[in-house]
């Protein structure tokens, strides 16, 4: 194997700044780097089985699985209850308005959750906050079914998302625990699949669950939740590995030079069992079944450090006008659009309007097979290839462009077709075209401010999950009052008009001045746990 130094990722060469949390240790432990194709790996493997970089295949998939469950789960909840609209007026007393706040109450919860769980995620591990979580949304959904008014049923709504909220963040947390930089664009694109289903599925199921009743939308969201309680208690072990202390006490893992990572993840690594039981440090499976004390071999942050961290991230302009501009100029026309559904096929029956979302689905769907993280991780390798072999974060702005585009494109066909009284398949047209651009999109945004602080990825993506959810919690409020007074062609192509003239410019600024602004704003002076030894 090449032994040879790779240049070093854009992202991890940052200056100092005043203040900020030396790192001897993160820089030591790339000493003699494990290198594939030139490109030296991040994070760097341990020769430890219990490393989780380590695992196999098929182990890291399963663990991937029940992490996008959670992540699906995350906006099912939001939306599965948009068929059942017209029955919770009548059960409730409420108005249009009023029920489609019973969308936007969760979407808080899951905004307001990351600043909770993440930092304790960091001290007690993924694991045992991911099955907390769970076992609150549980109970909170079984409050859901049977409400005594509306007070109490958008208190049990709040409490869904909160105890679901770790999906995010946490689940982010898993992935790069479990999978290389070289993977990143890929298993994201999966993560982010995951949400963009959930969003899209809930109304689809809904809407048959809903012949039933209304109350057993809930009754069969208890029953996901109860399935995946029962899928992090048997396959979901503990991921947060004490990277930087082991890299210090074990050799390297030995990684092959093939061109593709398959030889990396599943034969390239040569763990060493006997060195690795010579250290007394408890990690990943053999910790507790059900952890409840700090993980060992980290500094740890302090429970409000997610609070703080997320104060502190608007210091660093790349993470914070990417994320704000995908969230408010693009990402929150998607519940517009599902929460003025029923309203703009009022005449279909709930089932038919939740079959009215299998455009969006197929949208997503068909832009993560083909146009999402996969292809957004071949762009960056050959761009890197042509770049002396060093990855730069702005190589992930490629796609922006055209998903943008698609989203804008969808959002004025759509609104155009309600107003017109088009032929539903032009809608679902429209609604192909603006999920497959969201799909995209979102890949693109996560994957490119997670290059950008890959020492810093917990909070970059915190950051990304407030104010994705706080989106998702405003649509609702204005946008039956602004469809009322203009119309469906006014409303949605003004949104259209907003996703494009705003969104591309911006990843435009970025992709030329990105790697300036990282430059000037600094380092973050702090780092995951998992890089910061005792």
């Amino acid at each position: 194997m090449d032994e040879k130094l790779a240049p070093e990722p854009l992202s991890l060469i940052r200056p100092k700044e005043k203040g900020s949390v030396e790192e001897p240790d993160v820089q030591a432990s790339y000493d003699h780097s494990v290198l594939r194709d030139g490109v030296k790996l991040h994070p760097q493997p341990t020769a430890d089985p219990l490393d989780p970089l380590n695992w196999s295949s098929f182990k890291k998939h399963t663990i991937l699985g029940v992490v996008m469950f959670k992540y699906f789960m995350f906006t099912y909840i939001t939306t599965t209850t948009v068929p059942s609209f017209t029955q919770l007026q009548d059960q409730l007393g409420i108005s249009y308005s009023q029920v489609n706040w019973t969308v936007a109450i969760p979407a808080l919860g899951l905004a307001l959750g990351p600043l909770f769980w993440s930092s304790l995620a960091d001290i007690y591990g993924r694991r045992i906050i991911f099955i907390i979580g769970t076992v609150i949304s549980f109970a909170a959904t079984i409050g859901a079914g049977k409400p005594s008014n509306y007070g109490g049923y958008m208190a049990a709504r709040f409490f869904q998302g909160f105890g679901v909220s770790p999906g995010a963040t946490v689940g982010m947390a898993v992935v790069t625990d479990l999978f290389f930089e070289h993977q990143r664009g890929q298993k994201l694109g999966l993560w982010v699949l995951a949400i963009d289903s959930g969003l899209l599925v809930g109304p689809i199921f809904g809407g048959f669950i809903d012949l039933v009743s209304a109350a057993w939308i809930q009754w069969f969201t208890a029953i996901l939740f109860a399935t995946l309680l029962v899928l992090e208690i048997a396959f979901m072990p503990e991921t947060l590995y004490p990277r930087n202390t082991m890299l210090a006490r074990l050799p390297h893992a030995a990684a092959s030079s093939s061109s593709d990572g398959s030889d990396v993840e599943k034969s390239g690594i040569d763990t060493d069992k006997s060195s690795a039981n010579d250290i007394d440090i408890p990690r990943t499976t053999k910790l507790p079944f059900l952890n409840i004390k700090p993980v060992p071999g980290m500094r740890h942050p302090k429970p409000w450090d997610s609070l703080t961290r997320f104060a502190l991230t608007f210091k660093y302009p790349v993470v914070v006008i990417s994320i704000l501009v995908y969230c408010f100029a693009w990402y929150w026309w998607i519940l517009s659009i599902i929460t003025m559904l029923p309203a703009a096929y009022v005449s279909y029956t709930p089932q038919i309007q939740g079959l009215l979302f299998v455009g969006l689905l197929l949208g997503t769907l068909f832009s993560e097979a083909f146009c999402s993280g996969r292809l957004s991780d071949s762009i960056v390798v050959k761009l890197a290839a042509r770049n002396n072999g060093m990855r730069v974060p702005e190589m992930r702005l490629w796609l922006g462009y055209p998903a943008a585009t698609l989203s804008a494109i969808g959002l004025i066909i759509w609104g155009i077709s309600v107003d017109k009284a088009y032929h539903w398949i032009v809608g679902q047209i429209a609604f192909f075209l603006f999920a497959a651009g969201i799909q995209m999109g979102n890949t693109v945004v996560t994957s490119y401010v997670v290059d950008a602080y890959p020492l810093q990825s917990m909070s970059v993506i915190t950051f990304y999950s407030v104010f994705l959810n706080l989106s998702a919690f405003a649509s609702p409020f204005f946008i039956a009052p602004w469809e009322a007074k203009d119309g469906f062609t006014l409303t949605f192509a003004a949104q259209g008009i907003l996703t494009f003239f705003v969104s591309v410019p911006v990843f435009a600024a970025l992709h030329r001045w990105g790697g300036w602004l990282r430059h000037r704003s600094g380092e973050m002076s702090w780092l995951n746990p998992e890089y910061d030894s005792m």
